[in-house]
């Protein structure tokens, strides 16, 4: 029984982080296409506030999945190799513009639209991961044995969209309960038809899982079919409430029925084709790790969740309530005060660090290769392979990262980015 428990935790993981981590990739996705800055600047500011507690869950899944289903770790993650490992690039650039872009002044474009496609890249490969799993991956005695396209099928394709659109929808009830003025009526207007997008997707994924999902799925069983009934009508019953929630208030009321539906929506999906987690037929019971890793693992992360949730809920707690943007401080000179107006009005010296393109241009070809450079020593020293590099060169390497990391601090404080008073002011 406990690698039942184990896939509960992954399924408690998973539904956790498609929950939380989908509205903010649907808010970014969104931000594609609004023009105006100053939303694209809020949406930005809104998201930076969760979105690495957000997407603990993911990890705590890899944990759960790697030690309590490694016959499904060892399937699925060389089936679906080539989207996933895009996911994780995405998301590893999504956080980058997300911290670059609430540090600037004002909204940098090009930050906005890392972010905008980098959470659009991560949402597709999601979709495509999910698609190629229920589309069935080749595989005997626990391993994969197929080939390295064999995630892309039509039906992982049909996955990728009805995933966008059901982060879309989460993005737009997000917004509706956290901001106010445009882009509160925005999300308004937006709701009603993601809805009806999502529930066509809803109908094509749900019909053509009898198509794709190599397994037989036995709704004929009295058990599986009630079960599978009843989480449908509930997220029909939630999407309703959610229809009629969008552009009215309370403004918490889509969120919460977009979470519903979404949670029965994966209910109706387990209640489907449980106990086979990988189609055609490998089970929970065979893809199960022995006794005694189980039960490690379940003590282990039934101490993780509790600190995994508090700090989310603490998280939620502190930025509670609508978000506004702080009103930009401005001074009006006095008429006598010449010199000071002259002064405002010389133009700002470039920071040191600001060049021309082209020294723009080398720097970030250096930042790449050096980013290059630290996942070939990590694999090469963690992987027992010492080849490219030994112990001298790592120590070179962290030294050398280190005073560069200082040198930055130091230009930093000299500017006065440090002096949180003097920028107040």
């Amino acid at each position: 029984m406990l690698e039942y428990a184990s896939y509960a935790l992954v399924l408690l993981a998973l539904g956790a982080y498609v929950l939380l981590d989908g509205y903010d990739l649907g808010i970014g996705i969104l931000s594609l296409f609004d023009r105006s800055d100053q939303r694209r600047k809020e949406y930005n500011e809104l998201i930076a506030t969760a979105w690495d507690a957000n997407e603990s869950w993911i990890i705590l899944a890899g944990v759960v999945l790697w030690a309590g289903l490694p016959g499904v770790y060892a399937t699925v993650l060389p089936g679906v190799y080539l989207p996933l490992i895009v996911m994780l690039l995405a998301i590893v650039l999504r956080g980058t513009a997300i911290e670059l872009q609430s540090a600037a002044p004002g909204y940098r474009r090009g930050w906005g639209l890392v972010f905008g496609i980098s959470s659009l890249v991560a949402t597709v490969c999601q979709g495509l991961v999910v698609g190629g799993v229920l589309s069935g991956l080749p595989h005997r005695g626990g391993v994969f044995t197929g080939g390295t396209w064999d995630w892309l099928t039509p039906y992982s394709v049909l996955c990728a969209l009805g995933i966008v659109a059901v982060h879309l929808l989460a993005g737009a009830a997000w917004l509706q309960d956290k901001t106010t003025g445009t882009a509160h009526e925005r999300a308004g207007r937006l709701g009603r038809p993601l809805i009806l997008t999502v529930a066509v997707a809803g109908l094509v994924l749900g019909f053509g899982l009898r198509l794709a999902d190599p397994q037989h799925l036995r709704f004929d069983q009295p058990l599986r079919a009630t079960l599978f009934g009843l989480a449908v009508a509930v997220a029909v019953v939630c999407a309703a409430i959610a229809w009629y929630g969008f552009g009215r208030r309370p403004d918490w009321r889509p969120f919460a029925a977009v979470a519903g539906t979404e949670a029965a929506g994966l209910l109706a999906l387990v209640a489907a084709t449980a106990p086979v987690v990988v189609p055609p037929d490998l089970t929970v019971h065979a893809a199960a790790g022995p006794h005694g890793s189980q039960l490690f693992l379940l003590i282990g992360v039934g101490g993780c969740i509790p600190v995994v949730l508090s700090y989310n809920i603490y998280a939620w707690w502190v930025f509670r309530g609508k978000f506004a943007q702080p009103p930009a401080h401005t001074e009006a000179a006095a008429p006598s005060d010449t010199g000071a107006a002259a002064a405002r009005a010389v133009p700002a010296t470039p920071a040191a660090g600001d060049g021309p393109w082209a020294a723009v241009a080398a720097r970030r070809v250096l930042l790449t290769l050096l980013a290059v450079a630290v996942t070939a020593v990590s694999q090469d020293v963690f992987g027992g392979v010492r080849v490219w590099i030994g112990p001298v060169g790592v120590a070179l390497f962290a030294m050398t990262a280190l005073a560069g990391w200082i040198r930055s601090d130091r230009r930093s404080a000299a500017a006065g980015e440090f002096d949180l008073q003097a920028a107040d002011k």
